[in-house]
């Protein structure tokens, strides 16, 4: 299974918290990403969005079907957001458009470090594989990528 993450583009100061916008450069930075994604991930993947504008905005330029749900929202927790992809036993693909801290912590999590906080960039993309090898699961980094490189 693949897990990608995407952090919400950078948004505008504003309430309530939910109704926030992407200020033009966060427009700027989820074109590109979308881009950059249209050209690397997966075809099959699912994509799973926070009901939050910034989020629906940043995911907008990718032009994929994408389900909004709260449990990745901006009151999800780690164990919420790692649900609502189903890893790390889903077939397939899953992205997940959302909030900070949150996909810090599922960073961490992923990475051994449970509990932990991982700052994580506006606009950034980090993508996580689970594999066998050896009879062992082990959980791959295979890229992290600000918003800013893309």
């Amino acid at each position: 299974m693949d897990l990608l993450l995407w952090r919400h583009a950078e948004a505008v100061d504003g309430f309530p918290d939910a109704a926030r916008t992407l200020s033009p450069r966060g427009e700027r930075q989820a074109e590109r990403m979308a881009a950059w994604l249209d050209q690397h991930a997966p075809k099959d993947l699912r994509v799973v969005v926070s009901p939050a504008t910034r989020t629906r905005q940043t995911v907008a330029p990718l032009q994929r079907e994408h389900e909004i749900s709260a449990q990745v929202g901006t009151d999800a927790s780690a164990e919420d957001v790692l649900s609502a992809a189903g890893w790390p036993d889903a077939n397939g693909a899953v992205l997940i458009v959302g909030h900070q801290p949150t996909l810090g912590q599922v960073a961490a999590t992923l990475l051994g470090q449970p509990g932990a906080d991982i700052s994580f960039k506006k606009g950034a993309l980090w993508w996580f594989r689970v594999r066998e090898r050896f009879g062992v699961r082990e959980t791959v980094l295979r890229a992290v990528i600000p918003a800013e490189l893309v």
